[in-house]
């Protein structure tokens, strides 16, 4: 009998990495031989945070999880799982309204590479009204968002 490793991808731009993110991955790394947190990188976006400080931070929060790999790309999500030997894509659902855009993705990410299957965890109750942008808008607006970001993210 042979052993394949399993491999996953969660990505996302991270902009920042929030508690929500942080307790998905975390998740995933229980049931995933490898994880690989894949920054996405989109010319035609502008972030927050630089992608550098953002590989940093997450290089930061998950130090001490061998199985936890940080990674950038640029392109189709299913083209960076074929070339990490990844077979999947982990998503996170907060409501319904996720559920609804993730299920569109996921077909498409099926159409395109069969091979590859999307799994969906749900948020943990307390983290199911966190997103990136509602930080980044608190953030904006000067509000303290320590409380909803990994104790390795210095906004400083």
């Amino acid at each position: 009998m042979s052993y394949k490793e399993k491999i996953a991808v969660f990505p996302g731009s991270f902009d920042p990495i929030t508690i929500g993110h942080q307790s998905i991955i975390n998740r995933a790394s229980l049931l995933f031989d490898i994880v690989i947190v894949a920054i996405g990188t989109n010319s035609s976006k502008t972030n927050m945070f630089s992608l550098d400080l953002r590989k940093k931070w997450l290089t930061n929060t998950f130090k001490n999880d061998s199985n936890i790999k940080i990674d950038t790309y640029s392109g189709l999500t299913v083209d960076f799982c074929k070339k990490v030997n990844a077979n999947y894509i982990i998503r996170g659902l907060r409501s319904s309204q996720d559920f609804d855009y993730e299920h569109g993705i996921g077909i498409m990410n099926k159409a395109l590479n069969n091979k590859i299957e999307t799994i969906s965890f749900m948020s943990e109750p307390e983290h199911s009204m966190i997103s990136s942008t509602i930080i980044r808008d608190i953030i904006k607006n000067k509000g303290n968002v320590e409380q909803f970001l990994p104790s390795s993210v210095n906004l400083d």
